[in-house]
């Protein structure tokens, strides 16, 4: 009778639409991954089959749509390949996910909703971006109290010096209270090892054709004092030779380590129509935690009240070479196991790991018309079974009722 292969069809479809409800139920999770039964028949050294089995319960690990949240802390992996790297409370185990969404706990920590704790990798900062040092992973944080000063090591001045300007005879030593002792001047300012200001003026002295002087005069307590000059011999093109002169400034601030710091003048030109100024310095005093950003590539950015920003860290990432092999745990995560393979670690970005995208989540890949068309199809199969065991059911019947 045919009552076995009936049961296990009924069995399978019914597995069936429990699948399709997960994928329905969890069509706003983010980062979730719709599954999908694969079904295989049963023989047993006979002619007919035994009917069907559910072979696995496949996971789809596509990419869903990236929609914007504004939380500071979520991201959103931007590509199929990476998911993200997380540990369980107190040490647990390594998890993965491609849920980005993350916050700070009461001890800083980065975690998401399961108290998960992400990832990463230190930073080198000694390097202008900064890099991840690869190698043992840790547990990301926020930055707790206030970020220490830098002093002013180097001032970048990008000016135009006006090659109308008289000649200045002499010449005089530069005075800022009286202007025809000098051809320009413009206040900056500079930070002690103490997150302290000071102001120096950067005065200019035509002192011949196409030859400039710069002095750099401190306002040490309301008196000017000269910490350093700079001398700027332009050719006939306005342009300074390469590689273009530095000019330095050096002084003592009481309580503070000596000052000591480069002008640099790439890009700066003498023609005529004015003069311009733009320069940056790269000192600051100490400023508060404000805001935590995240970078394409998985860069961690504290943010400080003082517009300085520091580097705490890189997100890690991993894939593998069978994310089928990948077992659900529950919360967004999967578990390695032996058919997965172990983690390929990375950063995003590099070596083919998608990017990040900050501010973000991934929403789940649920296709609800699909879902909704495969629920139709289960149906009908589960159907189709039940009927396949009362059509032998009435064979029977009419087995036993015969005379």
């Amino acid at each position: 009778m045919g009552f076995g292969q009936g049961l296990s069809g009924l069995n399978a479809a019914s597995q069936n639409l429990d699948v399709i409800g997960n994928n329905i139920a969890n069509s706003g999770t983010v980062g979730f991954k719709a599954g999908s039964a694969t079904f295989a028949d049963v023989y047993a050294s006979s002619r007919v089959g035994l009917g069907v089995q559910v072979a696995s319960i496949n996971q789809r690990f596509t990419t869903g749509i990236v929609s914007t949240t504004g939380n500071q802390f979520d991201m959103a992996i931007d590509g199929a390949k990476g998911l993200f790297v997380v540990q369980q409370p107190n040490g647990g185990a390594t998890l993965y996910t491609r849920n980005g969404q993350f916050f700070a706990d009461k001890s800083g920590n980065i975690v998401n909703a399961q108290g998960q704790q992400l990832m990463g990798y230190s930073a080198d900062v000694s390097v202008t971006p900064a890099k991840p040092i690869m190698g043992t992973l840790l547990g990301l944080t926020v930055p707790s109290g206030n970020i220490d000063p830098k002093a002013t090591t180097t001032i970048t001045d990008k000016l135009n010096l006006d090659s109308g300007s008289p000649i200045l005879a002499g010449p005089p030593a530069p005075d800022l209270t009286d202007p025809t002792t000098y051809s320009t001047s413009f206040p900056t300012t500079v930070f002690d090892s103490l997150g302290n200001e000071h102001r120096i003026d950067q005065v200019y002295q035509k002192t011949g054709v196409n030859t400039w002087t710069a002095t750099y005069i401190w306002n040490n307590a309301g008196t000017p004092t000269p910490v350093g000059t700079a001398t700027l011999n332009f050719n006939t093109a306005g342009a300074l030779p390469t590689p273009a002169p530095t000019g330095a400034i050096a002084f003592n601030p009481p309580g503070a380590d000596p000052i000591a710091t480069t002008v640099r003048y790439d890009g700066t030109t003498q023609f005529a129509g004015g003069f311009t100024t733009d320069f940056i310095q790269d000192g600051y005093g100490t400023g508060e935690y404000a805001s935590m950003s995240i970078g394409t590539d998985g860069s961690v950015v504290a943010n400080y009240t003082n517009g300085a920003k520091q580097v705490m860290g890189f997100v890690a990432m991993a894939d593998f070479k069978n994310l089928q092999g990948l077992q659900p745990v529950g919360g967004n995560a999967w578990a390695e196991t032996a058919n997965s393979g172990q983690p390929i670690p990375g950063t995003p970005g590099v070596n083919g790991m998608a990017t990040i995208k900050g501010q973000a989540v991934e929403e789940s890949n649920v296709d609800m018309s699909q879902e909704l068309v495969n629920m139709i199809i289960a149906q009908r199969t589960y159907q189709a079974n039940a009927q396949t065991i009362k059509t032998q059911d009435q064979i029977l019947q009419t087995l036993i009722t015969m005379r």
